[in-house]
């Protein structure tokens, strides 16, 4: 088997495949409401995701995430899971989605063969988190977290963006449910895209609070933190434990910590954009000549060519931002 290699020697296994561009929740950080949706016609059809991911397959990858918008929202998501079990060479198949409709699928989605699930929840306040998510009601998405557990969809690992002024008064309450609850919970970094339009000027570099201040703050409160090993996955947090705990503490500080020397994913958009790094606006167009009769040969130079525009690290301390898509648009 061949494996994909970048231009700064990094094995590319792992990719993001967005399955939709719409989403059941309009957090305040997000410019979704603001732009027009894909049309069905627009977004990549099963068999054409089946079809990249078993030629990405003979190049290396081995790791599949599914993601949004809220992937959930795709009809018949199941289908796709099964399809893409099926393929040689992956051998772990995951999801990010808010949970909001996760309970009645969580069993199904098990069977078809995911392997576990990331549950994007910014707060556990009641009223915070119907702000924060515009429409969302934080018991629907708390009954997902447990529907996945239940499921057997482990480790359910928690992705909050903090917020300072806005959510980061809840660090401590989230720490705090890997005591006591057993959550994997993992603070993210507040990432700004150039494109974020009126509603989200609001939204600064000091709305990111760093993964120092968040270590800092529950070793100070609560106790040590201890450097542990993630139990699965493939992404670039770094975990701890508090000690007596079940649950483990991970951090991602895309923008304080860069971690791009450790990379080994690509995204694919749902219209079909191969996005070599989610910080810079280079992507590579599969869905025009995969509608045109391009053969597996040709496809397999595509995903190479989309690998070889992968940056070395991305340019966030430059002031360099992505303008051409937004995070919802990319799949995160």
């Amino acid at each position: 088997m061949t494996c994909l290699i970048d231009n700064y020697h990094r094995r590319i296994s792992y990719m993001r495949i967005s399955v939709t561009d719409h989403c059941n929740l309009r957090c305040i950080y997000c410019t979704a409401n603001q732009v027009p949706r894909l049309t069905h016609d627009d977004i990549l059809r099963y068999e054409e995701i089946e079809r990249i991911i078993r030629v990405s397959a003979g190049l290396g990858i081995d790791s599949l995430r599914l993601t949004g918008g809220e992937p959930l929202m795709r009809p018949h998501l199941v289908n796709l899971v099964e399809m893409l079990k099926k393929i040689e060479g992956i051998r772990d198949i995951s999801m990010t989605t808010n949970a909001i409709t996760l309970e009645k699928h969580a069993k199904a989605l098990k069977s078809a063969g995911l392997d576990r699930v990331n549950i994007s929840l910014d707060s556990l306040d009641e009223d915070k988190f119907k702000h924060m998510t515009g429409v969302g009601n934080l018991s629907h998405a708390l009954s997902g977290i447990e529907a996945a557990r239940n499921a057997g969809l482990n480790p359910v690992k928690i992705n909050t963006v903090v917020l300072g002024g806005v959510n980061d008064n809840e660090i401590l309450d989230f720490a705090y449910k890997t005591l006591n609850d057993g959550w994997h919970v993992r603070f993210i970094e507040y990432m700004p895209f150039a494109c974020e339009g009126e509603k989200n000027k609001v939204f600064s570099e000091n709305q990111t609070v760093s993964d120092k201040y968040i270590k800092a703050l529950i070793s100070e409160k609560i106790g040590n933190l201890e450097a542990v090993l993630p139990s699965a996955g493939n992404g670039p947090a770094k975990y701890y434990r508090l000690a007596g705990a079940e649950g483990t503490i991970g951090f991602i500080g895309a923008v304080t910590d860069c971690f791009c020397q450790e990379c080994n994913r690509m995204r694919l958009t749902a219209d079909g954009g191969l996005r070599p790094c989610l910080l810079e606006d280079g992507e590579v167009d599969i869905k025009t000549p995969l509608r045109s009769g391009i053969s597996d040969d040709e496809l397999k130079n595509l995903i190479s060519s989309a690998a070889a525009l992968k940056y070395e690290k991305h340019r966030l301390s430059e002031k360099v931002l992505p303008s051409g898509r937004q995070m919802w648009q990319i799949g995160g």
